[in-house]
């Protein structure tokens, strides 16, 4: 069996996309802390793919975008949000 963890993330696009999308980010004010961790996932999926769209400057750059979102498609989304309720439950 392969392990595909990274530094304590189940893999490399779950901890890059915590660290440089929601990494230091007020969730509180973007998201509802209340909800579930699998509601909260989804919001984080959406915001996260806006992020890509928003960050390409050529909006005809399709490869670009589809590399990215394939990218996002390995994220563990559910992992991120419950990271966050814990922090959120902590403060």
């Amino acid at each position: 069996m392969l392990d595909t963890t990274y530094n304590g993330w189940t893999n490399y696009a779950t901890w890059r996309v915590n660290l440089e999308i929601f990494d230091g980010l007020e969730a509180s004010d973007m998201f509802d802390m209340t909800s579930d961790a699998y509601d909260l996932g989804e919001n984080l999926k959406e915001y996260a793919e806006e992020v890509v769209f928003m960050s390409v400057a050529d909006p005809y750059a399709t490869l670009a975008i589809d590399y990215a979102m394939a990218f996002l498609q390995e994220v563990n989304w559910h992992e991120i949000a419950k990271h966050m309720i814990a922090d959120y439950a902590e403060t």
